[in-house]
């Protein structure tokens, strides 16, 4: 996987990460956090609401987040769009904190003072975007407890949300809620957009410092043709050495023996590499391309990699069909 098709989350990673290594080498990670006691009580120091949520307090936390959101806000990203998950991210934030300043309010007598910084809220919002809007691909158990593909990305976010307690589990139930009320359309939030000259600004300027977000370049002799080659299309052994003409006719007839031999060997090893050999034994098909494009256009959400799943384990295109309709949450 790869950045393609995904900038903003590109350069969300990239400015958390740089946020956070910036204020851990000028010590100011004491100025990131969220406490209602004594800093917005007593003190009225209102800019922490905002700059909370631009750093991680630790390296250990930054790491957890940044896999978390690369195997997550890339999925999300390519289903909304740009544009659209800009503007959801912008609003889940902003959303977030009005929500963990309430909660401060309300539960600060209980227990609830402090809450880590970083932008875990946006996180555990994209986290339950994530789970109602990409299938899982594939289940498995584990002990008897079921999981599916996704549940490492949801391990790691569990120890992100535990990590520092209570704030940072109040900091995760705030993005689940946050990501709720979004996909809910309470106060028709999914139809705000970034402004044009926003998008334009960002795209001019912005887009450029985060570098490159094409996928790597993948050749197309991944696998070999599968055509057997005709006597009549191996090379003529060529020696440095003039022969007799009989001794040159039998060491012709050798060395096509000795390449024809030579080709199948290999072509058989490489059969046994790719699975090639396997395949009917297996009762893997190939689906075609008409078939995937049949089945891309009645799923446009879902991705290639699952529609050609579900055809590879499917005898017919109906049946993959079913497949798919039944792993639709």
């Amino acid at each position: 996987m790869s950045f393609e098709h995904a900038p903003v989350t590109k350069g969300i990673m990239v400015g958390c990460a740089l946020t956070s290594i910036v204020v851990g080498l000028f010590d100011v990670k004491h100025y990131l956090h969220l406490q209602l006691v004594p800093h917005i009580s007593r003190h009225y120091q209102y800019w922490r609401l905002l700059v909370h949520q631009l750093a991680f307090s630790n390296s250990s936390d930054l790491f957890v987040a940044e896999l978390a959101l690369y195997n997550v806000a890339v999925h999300i990203e390519r289903q909304f769009g740009s544009v659209k998950f800009a503007s959801f991210a912008l609003v889940s934030t902003l959303l977030s904190i009005t929500l963990e300043f309430v909660s401060l309010l309300l539960f600060h007598r209980v227990g609830l003072n402090y809450i880590p910084s970083g932008p875990s809220a946006l996180l555990f919002s994209l986290l339950y975007q994530h789970s109602r809007i990409v299938p899982s691909v594939y289940n498995f158990r584990i002990f008897g407890v079921p999981l599916n593909n996704k549940s490492f990305t949801y391990l790691l976010a569990l120890q992100l949300a535990i990590s520092h307690l209570p704030g940072s589990l109040a900091a995760a139930m705030i993005g689940i809620l946050t990501g709720q009320i979004y996909r809910s359309d309470l106060s028709n939030l999914k139809s705000y957009r970034l402004p044009p000259s926003v998008v334009r600004f960002s795209t001019r300027f912005l887009l450029p410092l985060i570098g490159s977000t094409r996928a790597p370049r993948r050749s197309n002799r991944a696998r070999p043709d599968s055509r057997t080659a005709s006597p009549n299309q191996n090379d003529e052994v060529v020696t440095t050495t003039r022969s007799p003409p009989a001794a040159a006719g039998r060491a012709t007839a050798r060395g096509r023996n000795n390449a024809s031999a030579g080709t199948s060997v290999v072509r058989e090893w490489v059969n046994e590499l790719t699975g090639r050999a396997d395949r009917a034994q297996s009762g893997i098909r190939v689906p075609a391309d008409a078939e995937i494009a049949q089945l891309t256009n009645m799923f446009p959400d879902l991705q290639r990699e699952v529609v050609v799943a579900a055809l590879q384990r499917s005898p017919t295109i109906e049946g993959a069909v079913e497949t798919l309709l039944s792993s639709q949450p």
